[in-house]
């Protein structure tokens, strides 16, 4: 009555079908064609599973996955629309998919893969949707600053320099605290990382030289941790990591 024409589930149940194309033929109806997907596994190619892997939808968008990065992934997993390119919009991926063209090997739930992906969608979005789409992140329960210290212009100013490292949009709290609360986070790793010896004469130097500039615009504060660092036989990457860690109390974030 509901006039189904076709089924597609998973190859769990292709013991069952052969019943139930009988079961069709008995009761003098047209049976629907029959389709069998592969099963998703885990890591350790065990089938995906609510009790032990993370499965609903709702809880990688509670951890900043874009819907359409998710659909993308998603329709790639058992099946593939050939060549090398993978990101296309789903538009591209309903016409060129075909039933006939689904793999019969199981397919693997890469989330690294998935995150990659995402970070793809995140910075193939303007600036301004990546603002918009980071406003979940910029209050409580997440943010952990004061909502009276956040600083709109200053979060839309630093957004494009985020913009170009977070791979889901949860990461962007991370990223920006530093602008937002009274005194950066304290991450013992980090630290015990970026100060070396020889760390505490770099903050000097480098504090020096800062509050000697009128402007400070990226290339002149560049120009000064170079300076610094060469007066300390250090590269750029070494001489920052202690500036970042005393600003910013993290080894990654935007750049300096």
């Amino acid at each position: 009555d509901e006039g189904i024409t076709m089924v597609i589930r998973g190859e769990e149940h292709l013991s069952n079908t052969p019943k139930q194309q009988l079961l069709w033929e008995a009761l003098g109806a047209q049976p629907p064609t029959w389709a069998h997907l592969p099963v998703i596994v885990n890591e350790k190619r065990q089938k995906l599973s609510k009790r032990r892997d993370k499965v609903a939808l709702e809880d990688y968008l509670a951890e900043g996955f874009l819907p359409e990065a998710m659909v993308n992934y998603l329709m790639l997993l058992g099946w593939g629309p050939g060549g090398d390119r993978e990101i296309m919009p789903y538009e591209e991926l309903e016409r060129l998919f075909r039933i006939e063209d689904v793999n019969t090997a199981p397919a693997f739930f890469d989330v690294k893969k998935l995150t990659a992906f995402n970070g793809d969608y995140i910075r193939a979005l303007s600036p301004e949707q990546f603002a918009a789409a980071c406003a979940p992140w910029l209050v409580a329960p997440y943010a952990p600053w004061r909502p009276e210290a956040f600083d709109k212009d200053v979060f839309e100013a630093a957004a494009p320099l985020a913009q170009t490292r977070v791979a889901v949009l949860s990461e962007i709290t991370n990223n920006v605290d530093f602008l937002f609360l009274d005194e950066p986070v304290e991450d013992e790793a980090s630290w015990n990382k970026a100060m070396k010896p020889g760390a505490a004469d770099i903050l000097t130097g480098a504090r020096a030289e800062l509050a000697a500039l009128a402007d400070w615009k990226a290339d002149e504060l560049k120009a000064v941790v170079l300076a610094v660092g060469e007066k300390h036989g250090l590269k750029l990457g070494k001489a920052q990591a202690p500036i970042r860690v005393a600003v910013t109390g993290r080894t990654i974030g935007l750049p300096l």
